[in-house]
């Protein structure tokens, strides 16, 4: 059963569109001897299926021996901020609603089974995209989250 279920989210998450992030910058929250230090890191991704809005994400690294060789699992905590930075422009998937609840980025924070996933839900009714950060594993996921949300508003052209 556990097998199914892996090769079921390997397949799913190859099929959808996922940005990738560059790291913006980091600050180190605990000293190692050996091996890198606990960090959190800040990065930035534009969402893949609409353009003109950018999220930036902090969440936590572990380091030592372990975090250095990407043995290590790191916590569940994040934060995320995104926002409009030109005139938004939303895809036919996100306008109909085909697109509810996509995974628009996905870093992997444990060896295999755990990831830091964003989803993207559009509010047709208040006319926003919200995006939602949580961490999961195959077997069992965290409660803890994030969330922003970006209003759709006219851009004045300069």
């Amino acid at each position: 059963m556990k097998c199914k279920c892996l090769i079921m989210c390997l397949m799913m998450s190859g099929a959808a569109q996922v940005a990738h992030a560059e790291e913006i910058g980091s600050v180190d929250t605990v000293f190692k001897i050996f091996g890198p230090d606990h960090k959190i890191v800040v990065e930035a991704f534009d969402d893949p299926d609409v353009k003109n809005v950018t999220c930036y994400l902090s969440r936590a690294k572990t380091g030592g021996i372990k975090g250095g060789l990407g043995l290590a699992e790191d916590t569940s905590d994040a934060a995320i901020s995104c926002q409009q930075v030109g005139p938004i422009e939303l895809s036919e998937k996100v306008k109909t609603g085909k697109a509810q609840g996509d995974v628009v980025f996905q870093k992997r924070t444990s060896l295999v089974f755990k990831k830091l996933q964003v989803v993207r839900f559009y509010d047709a009714k208040r006319n926003t995209l919200a995006y939602l950060t949580y961490s999961d594993k195959v077997v069992e996921g965290s409660p803890k989250n994030a969330l922003s949300a970006v209003p759709i508003m006219p851009w004045a052209a300069k």
